[in-house]
């Protein structure tokens, strides 16, 4: 292995991109968390006494069943991103768990609960 990738794989992100990852990670953990309030409100059972009709009552089951897919993602986007503000710190963080790459910090402020790069991420 060339010396190159050799210091390609062991660069650690700086501290001011630590900085910032932590910030856009306490910027985008509130209004997911606000975005699942919204989701569980929007997903609640349609009462059947509801005289919505045949038709407007499967296109709102429908509905329901995209919003709860919905919020599922959120839910489990948000407990990542809780679990990767927890790990910012660590030494590994941004460290692909394959490959032992670096991961870029463009994708990392796109998906800051991301824990492998792109091409293992495939």
């Amino acid at each position: 292995m060339s010396n190159l990738v050799l210091l390609i794989k062991v660069m650690q992100m700086t501290e001011d991109e630590r900085k910032v990852l932590k910030g856009k990670m306490e910027e985008l953990i509130p209004a997911l968390a606000k975005e699942i309030e919204d989701l569980k409100e929007l997903t609640q059972p349609i009462a059947p006494e509801n005289a919505i009709g045949r038709i407007s009552r499967m296109d709102a089951i429908n509905n329901r069943s995209v919003k709860l897919a919905a919020l599922r993602k959120a839910e489990i986007r948000l407990h990542a991103l809780k679990d990767a503000l927890s790990n910012v710190d660590k030494p590994d963080f941004g460290i692909c768990i394959r490959c032992n790459s670096s991961i870029p910090i463009g994708r990392l402020l796109l998906r800051p609960q991301s824990k492998s790069c792109v091409n293992c991420a495939h």
